[in-house]
C-alpha cells in the first residue's frame, strides 16, 4: 500500500497561528469598572453650611436683624462650622485636596468665631475686636492662596472665594477705618447666592451623572 502523504510543516504553523488569537480572546478578562469613591460628594453640604451662615451674618450687617451673637451662634456653630467640617473630612477621604483644605480650614474659622462669642457671653470676658481682626487677617492670607487654587476648580468656586476675600478684607479694615457694615453685608450676600447655586448645581449634576447646571470650566489647568 502507498504511504499517505505527510502534510507540510508550513500548514501546521499556519493552523497554530490561526488558533492562537482565538485562545487569547477566550482567556481575555473583561475590563474592570472604575472604583466608586469611598464616600458621596460632600460639596453640596459644605456649600449649604457656608450659604446659611453667610445669610445670618448678612442679615445683621444689613440691619435686617439685631446683631446678637447669642442668636447667631447656633447657625455659625452648626452650619458654618460643623457642616463644612463634615464636608472637609469627607473630601480628605475622596483625596480632594482643595475641598478638604478649604472646607475644613474655613470650618475652623467659624468654630473660632463661635467659641469667641461663647467666651464673651458666658465667660464674663469683655469684647475686644482686635483679637478677631488679627484672626481675620490670618484667614485673609489663607483665602488669597485658596483663591489662587480655586482657579483650577471651576468658575463658581472661584467667584465664591473672591467674595469671601472681599468680606474678610472689609472685616480687617473695619478695625482701623470707620465705615458702614453694609459693605460687608453686600459681600456676604454674593457669597451666599453663589454658594446656594453651587450646592444646588453639584447636587443635581452628581445625581444625574452629567452637567445639567453649569459650574464653569477651570480658569487654569495646573496639571
Amino acid at each position: 500500500m502507498a504511504k499517505p502523504k505527510e502534510e507540510p510543516e508550513e500548514d501546521e504553523e499556519e493552523e497554530e497561528k490561526e488558533s492562537a488569537p482565538k485562545k487569547e480572546k477566550k482567556d481575555a478578562k473583561p475590563p474592570v469598572p472604575a472604583a466608586e469613591p469611598p464616600v458621596a460628594e460632600p460639596a453640596p453640604l459644605g456649600l449649604l453650611g457656608l450659604a446659611v451662615a453667610a445669610v445670618v451674618l448678612m442679615s445683621a450687617d444689613l440691619s435686617f436683624t439685631e446683631a446678637k451673637p447669642s442668636l447667631m451662634l447656633p447657625w455659625t456653630l452648626l452650619l458654618g462650622a460643623t457642616a463644612q467640617f463634615i464636608a472637609g473630612i469627607m473630601d480628605f477621604q475622596r483625596k480632594n485636596v482643595f475641598g478638604a483644605t478649604v472646607f475644613t480650614g474655613f470650618s475652623l474659622l467659624w468654630y473660632g468665631l463661635s467659641a469667641t462669642w461663647i467666651i464673651i457671653l458666658w465667660g464674663g470676658v469683655a469684647m475686644d475686636p482686635s483679637h478677631l481682626t488679627y484672626a481675620f487677617l490670618g484667614y485673609l492670607v489663607f483665602g488669597l492662596y485658596a483663591t489662587v487654587a480655586s482657579l483650577g476648580t471651576n468658575k463658581i468656586l472661584f467667584i465664591i472665594m473672591v467674595f469671601i476675600d472681599i468680606a474678610v478684607t472689609l472685616l480687617v479694615l473695619k478695625e482701623w477705618y470707620t465705615f458702614s457694615s453694609n459693605y460687608t453685608g453686600a459681600a456676604l450676600f454674593f457669597v451666599a447666592a453663589f454658594a446656594f447655586y453651587g450646592s444646588f448645581a453639584i447636587l443635581i449634576n452628581t445625581m444625574a451623572k452629567r452637567a445639567v447646571f453649569p459650574m464653569g470650566a477651570p480658569l487654569i489647568k495646573f496639571a
